[in-house]
């Protein structure tokens, strides 16, 4: 989980005045609620200062959670900032699951049909919500390709770059701090856009996704593996309360704003005449993802280094079970979406 938030109400609102607005999907009529809002340009000045106050405020609230975070998650867990993908029957132990990791990029790259073919495979690619450059380079490595990635963390662009000057790579890869809905980056340049797990810092999913399409080369694959709630019912007009509430336990420690299913993100997609777009639900292949990682806070070296890390990354270890409880009611969704943008 990397950072990329903006343009968000505070934590503690967040889903109390957004997500409990969410519209049913499954009808036929229904649009998110993130879609339904008036263009930014109508709303009044007041409440236009207020939402670029919030931003400012929880954008510099998720940038200080990583800064703090990810040096404890990358001496336990290593440089790859993500669920692991098991197999039926793995072992979920620290060594297990940075293999899981790795297994988890191969398993998107196989799920999105990116091709090894030497003249059709990658060239230049995006890590949106990059982390500590794990995914960059193991894909600069893997397809010879440059990589450009970005985060809201200094502190992550810094070990990034540190990281891919130690493994050689220093002129195949590349790191800033950077929104991730206002890309840094010319239209068409990618042709792999590559998203693990940062949506779900997303506060406009439309903008995000648009913005994944913008820098997206003609025919250039996107992937966007992230965190879901369950789809709704035909019979739902929105999530229960009491899995509204759990959510918001979680978002208030880890900085969210509104979550999404993962039919939200084929409805954007289709609004953006993407092609070929799929999805799947992997949340049986992560689930023992989250029990390892409280597993890992107990041990003598997570523990000293959680205290060390500040009262942030203690926050967000003390909502760890609710994760697990949102996977284990089916309302937590661990999501890929995969589509193509056309030629």
């Amino acid at each position: 989980m990397t950072s990329l938030l903006h343009t968000c109400e505070p934590p503690s609102l967040r889903l109390r005045s957004s997500l409990h607005r969410h519209s049913r999907l499954g009808g036929r009529t229904a649009t998110p609620s993130h879609l339904s809002r008036p263009p930014r340009s109508r709303r009044p000045a007041a409440a236009r200062v207020a939402m670029t106050t919030a931003s400012d405020e929880l954008g510099k609230g998720i940038a200080e959670f990583y800064d703090k975070s990810s040096g404890l998650w990358e001496s336990i867990w290593g440089d790859h900032m993500h669920h692991g993908f098991y197999d039926a029957g793995a072992p979920a132990t620290i060594t297990g699951h940075r293999a899981a990791q790795i297994q988890m990029v191969e398993e998107a790259l196989r799920f999105a049909a990116v091709s090894d073919d030497p003249l059709k495979k990658p060239k230049r690619i995006v890590d949106v919500g990059c982390g500590i450059g794990g995914s960059s380079r193991y894909l600069a490595k893997k397809y010879g390709a440059k990589c450009e990635g970005i985060t809201l963390s200094p502190v992550q662009v810094k070990r990034a770059h540190a990281l891919a000057t130690a493994e050689g790579l220093e002129d195949q890869v590349s790191f800033q701090v950077a929104d991730a809905l206002k890309q840094p980056f010319p239209d068409g340049q990618f042709d792999l856009v590559w998203s693990m797990e940062s949506g779900e810092h997303m506060p406009d999913k439309t903008k995000f996704v648009g913005e994944l399409a913008r820098v997206a080369a003609p025919g250039a694959t996107i992937i966007i593996v992230t965190w879901c709630h369950r789809d709704l019912s035909p019979s739902e007009e929105s999530l229960q309360p009491n899995e509204l509430n759990l959510l918001n336990k979680i978002c208030n420690a880890y900085y969210l704003p509104a979550w999404c299913s993962a039919s939200d993100y084929v409805k954007i997609a289709q609004s953006l005449s993407l092609e070929d777009i799929k999805t799947a639900d992997w949340s049986e292949n992560v689930a023992p993802f989250w029990p390892a990682v409280i597993r890992s806070a107990l041990t003598w070296q997570g523990f000293t280094s959680l205290l060390r890390s500040g009262w942030k990354t203690i926050r967000g270890a003390l909502a760890m079970p609710f994760m697990i409880e949102g996977y284990n009611k089916k309302l937590i969704k661990f999501a890929i979406i995969a589509c193509r943008k056309p030629t």
